[in-house]
C-alpha cells in the first residue's frame, strides 16, 4: 500500500478545511520532505504532540507522514539547533524525509471533528458550534447542545470520565448544581483550552474543557455554570483513533494509519 503524500493531505484538508482554523493558528503542511517531487507514503502516524519518542515510533513504522494535532512550528523560527528539543525533532524529521502536517483548530471546527467527539460523552437532543463560522455555520469553534434528558452533575461527570477513560477530573460545581437532581440541561465543550471560547457564551449549565484560568473558573461557577477540567490533551487524544479510522476509509486504505502509543499528556495525578 502506497499513496501520494499530496493525495493524503487532500483528504485531511477535505475533512478539516484549513480555512476554518483560527486566525492565530499555524495549520497545514509544516514540513515538506526533500527529494522526489511526488513523495509517497506507506504509513502515517497520528499524535497530539511530537517528541523524540514519537519520531522513533514513526521511524520503526516506516511512516513518511506525522499528523501532529498540535503544530510543532507555531511561532516564527529563528534557529534550528540540535541542542533544543523542539527544534531537534524538526531536524530529525527533515533528515528522515518525514512530512509533518497539523490540522489543530481546523479539526476542532469541523463537523464530526474533535469537539463533536468530545460532546459525544452525552446524549443530545440538538447540537451545533458554539461560535459558528460566518462562511459556513456547520463549522466553528466549540460545540454545545441541549441534553435529551436532564442529568445530575455527578452523573454528567461519570459520563465524561467514561468517555475520556479518566479516573479523575476536576470539577467546579455551581451552587445550584450541588446535590441537585438532574439540574444539567445544556452543555458546551471546547477541546484543549476553552476559556477564550466560553467567555463569549452564556446560558450553559455545564462547561467541559481541558484547562481554564483560575479566575475564569470561579467566575463561571459563580454565575451558574459548573466547570469540568480534564487537562489539556485528555480532551483531544481519544479522537485520534477515530480520525485514523476515518482517514483509512476516506483514502480507501491506500496507506496505514497508526496512533502513537507513547504520546501522552505531560501531567499526571500522583
Amino acid at each position: 500500500m502506497t499513496a501520494l503524500l499530496s493525495e493524503l493531505l487532500a483528504v485531511i484538508e477535505r475533512l478539516a478545511p484549513l480555512e476554518f482554523a483560527e486566525p492565530w493558528d499555524n495549520v497545514g503542511l509544516l514540513l515538506e520532505p526533500v527529494g522526489s517531487p511526488q513523495p509517497t507514503v506507506t504509513a502515517a502516524l497520528l499524535t497530539i504532540d511530537i517528541s523524540g519518542d514519537v519520531i522513533g515510533e514513526a521511524e520503526a513504522l516506516g511512516a513518511g507522514l506525522i499528523i501532529a494535532y498540535h503544530p510543532p512550528i507555531f511561532q516564527g523560527l529563528k534557529r534550528l539547533r540540535s541542542s533544543q528539543p523542539a527544534e531537534r525533532v524538526l531536524l530529525r524529521c527533515a533528515a528522515r524525509g518525514i512530512a509533518i502536517f497539523s490540522p489543530h483548530t481546523a479539526l476542532d471546527a469541523a463537523p464530526e471533528g474533535v469537539n463533536d467527539w468530545l460532546l459525544d460523552a452525552f446524549t443530545l437532543a440538538e447540537r451545533g458550534p458554539c461560535l459558528p463560522h460566518p462562511a459556513d455555520p456547520r463549522f466553528g469553534q466549540g460545540r454545545g447542545g441541549r441534553l435529551a434528558e436532564p442529568l445530575a452533575l455527578a452523573d454528567a461527570v461519570t459520563l465524561i470520565k467514561g468517555h475520556l477513560g479518566l479516573a479523575q477530573v476536576r470539577v467546579a460545581a455551581a451552587t445550584g448544581h450541588v446535590g441537585a437532581a438532574k439540574s444539567i440541561r445544556s452543555v458546551a465543550v471546547c477541546a484543549g483550552s476553552g476559556g477564550s471560547v466560553f467567555e463569549k457564551l452564556s446560558g450553559f449549565d455545564l462547561l467541559l474543557t481541558g484547562e481554564m484560568r483560575h479566575h475564569d473558573v470561579r467566575a463561571r461557577a459563580q454565575s451558574g455554570s459548573s466547570v469540568v477540567l480534564c487537562d489539556h490533551t485528555n480532551t483531544e487524544r481519544g479522537y485520534l483513533r477515530l480520525f485514523a479510522e476515518k482517514l483509512a476509509r476516506e483514502t480507501n486504505h491506500a496507506a496505514l494509519f497508526h496512533v502513537s502509543q507513547c504520546d501522552r499528556d505531560p501531567l499526571v495525578i500522583v
